[in-house]
């Protein structure tokens, strides 16, 4: 069994309405995966032959809207990170929240733990020179500091123009407006590519997080056209992916582009969509309760069987 892990930033579960791209976009892939039901705050609970939708607590018991830092943290070690340094952090890790990823970081346990692991983000030509300096001070986010604290290997432009690595647009257009010699792919070749890069991998992670971005713009027409790829990105890996062989779990760290009637966090749950067989999807449903609670979920789905495809 091997899992792909999408990471999303910024999205919660919001009522149906106008101010929620995800009830008035088009969505048919998620339409598929959830049998016509949206990913609002109304479809939680659903359980359907391929997928169930969970909501997860964000806020952590800990007074204020939710933010980045902590809630990544807490995801990524399966500890409280807001609970920890007494708020919610917003942006990248400090010091206290880095030493938790160096020693409980998501990679770094699943590895000792006998996992073949892997982060596909392509990153740009400029944060080499910044890792050769062994990526000092607090600019750095969470899924970057466990990768490099697990010691993975960074995936360069090279390996996403080969298709062994995926840009966090997925499509590549952020870096053709940036002026690199990169081909747009469409939504679907992204989801093609990451399928093929989990093979020979126990646990394979993508984070997403212009979603974040977006919600914050609190723009319509940006939100909608964000919904329609992830749309197609995940229902992609939805139709194409053997779930005898691989399990699919998606899920974010807080709300935002759900509700654009502010541009501020929200305090919605976040989806915890999970894909794939009945069994592993009950055996983890019932303890999936907040962002820590996600870590040991991953635990549990590859437990289940820990051959590569």
């Amino acid at each position: 069994m091997n899992l792909i892990f999408v990471f999303i930033d910024g999205v919660g579960l919001g009522i149906d309405g106008p101010s929620n791209p995800f009830s008035y976009t088009e969505t048919p892939g998620l339409d598929s995966i959830l049998e016509g039901n949206r990913l609002t705050t109304e479809s939680i609970g659903y359980k359907g032959p391929d997928a169930s939708l969970l909501g997860l607590d964000a806020t952590l018991g800990v007074e204020g809207f939710p933010q980045s830092a902590t809630g990544q943290a807490s995801i990524f070690t399966g500890e409280n990170a807001a609970a920890l340094i007494g708020s919610h952090l917003n942006g990248f890790p400090d010091e206290q929240l880095r030493e938790l990823l160096a020693s409980k970081g998501l990679f770094k346990k699943l590895k000792e733990a006998g996992y073949r692991v892997s982060f596909v983000n392509a990153y740009r030509p400029e944060f080499f020179a910044m890792l050769h300096d062994g990526l000092q001070g607090n600019n750095y986010s969470c899924s970057t500091l466990i990768t490099y604290y697990g010691e993975l290997q960074f995936k360069d432009l090279n390996c996403l123009r080969r298709g062994k690595a995926v840009y966090m647009d997925i499509t590549n257009e952020l870096l053709l407006c940036q002026g690199y010699d990169i081909a747009l792919i469409e939504p679907e070749k992204g989801a093609d590519n990451l399928i093929n890069l989990s093979n020979g991998f126990h646990f394979c992670m993508f984070e997403y997080f212009l979603s974040d971005l977006v919600g914050h713009s609190a723009n319509k027409a940006d939100a909608k056209k964000e919904v329609t790829k992830l749309d197609r990105f995940i229902g992609r890996l939805y139709e194409k992916v053997d779930f005898d062989n691989t399990f699919i779990i998606v899920s974010s760290d807080h709300g935002n582009m759900e509700d654009l009637s502010t541009r501020e966090h929200t305090l919605n749950w976040v989806p915890a969509l999970l894909i794939g067989r009945r069994e592993i999807r009950s055996a983890i449903e019932e303890k999936l309760q907040d962002l820590t609670d996600l870590l040991p979920a991953i635990r549990k789905a590859l437990s289940y069987n820990r051959s590569i495809n």
